[in-house]
C-alpha cells in the first residue's frame, strides 16, 4: 500500500490501464468467443422453436432450452464488455450442453420413421443442428479457456496522458525512429 492511498484508489495524476486488452490477440479472442456464444444462442433458439412441440417434458423443457439460449446471448454481451469471469462459467455450461447434444442427437434422427409426429422443422434437420451445436460447444470451451488465460483483468497505473508512450508503434524515449 502506498502511503495515503487505500486499496482500489488511484493516486492523483494516474489513470488505470489494462495492457492485455490492447493486444491484437486478446481483441481477436474476445471477438471469436462472443461470436461463438451468439452462434450458440441462435442455434439453441432455432432448435427450441423448431422442435418445441416434440421436446420431451413439454413446455418445461422448451423453457429450459429458451433460458439456455438467452444465457448465451447475455454471456456474449458480458464478453464484449471484457468480463473474464464469465468464461469459465460459459465453458462449464458448454460442457453440459455438449453432453446433452451428444445424448439427444440420435433421438432426433430416429424420428424419421413412419408414425412419428413432425415438428415445425424436420427431425433430421433438428438432429443435424443438435450435432452442430455439440461441436460448437467443444470449440467454445477451447476458446473460452484460451481467453481466460490471456489475463484480461490485469490493471496497471500510469501517469495520465502517457498512453502514447506504451504499446506497439510508440516512439522510443529518445525520439529516434523505430526500425522497420
Amino acid at each position: 500500500m502506498i502511503e495515503g492511498v487505500t486499496v482500489g484508489e488511484l493516486r492523483p495524476g494516474y489513470e488505470l490501464w489494462r495492457p492485455n486488452r490492447e493486444k491484437a490477440g486478446s481483441v481477436t479472442t474476445k471477438f471469436v468467443i462472443a461470436l461463438l456464444m451468439l452462434a450458440t444462442a441462435v442455434l439453441a433458439a432455432v432448435i427450441t422453436i423448431g422442435g418445441w412441440s416434440l421436446l420431451k417434458g413439454g413446455g418445461g423443457m422448451g423453457l429450459a432450452c429458451a433460458i439456455y439460449a438467452l444465457l448465451y446471448a447475455f454471456f456474449a454481451f458480458l464478453v464484449i464488455r471484457w468480463s473474464r469471469g464469465i468464461l469459465p462459467v460459459a465453458a462449464a455450461l458448454s460442457m453440459i450442453l455438449a453432453i446433452f447434444c451428444a445424448v439427444g442427437a440420435n433421438s432426433w434422427f430416429a424420428r424419421e420413421k413412419a408414425g412419428f409426429d413432425e415438428a415445425a422443422l424436420s427431425s433430421s434437420l433438428i438432429g443435424t443442428l443438435v450435432v452442430l451445436l455439440g461441436l460448437l460447444q467443444i470449440v467454445l470451451i477451447a476458446a473460452a479457456l484460451y481467453g481466460f488465460s490471456q489475463e484480461w483483468h490485469v490493471e496497471e497505473e500510469r501517469p495520465i496522458g502517457s498512453g502514447e508512450d506504451y504499446g506497439a508503434g510508440a516512439a522510443p524515449s529518445d525520439g529516434a525512429p523505430q526500425p522497420a
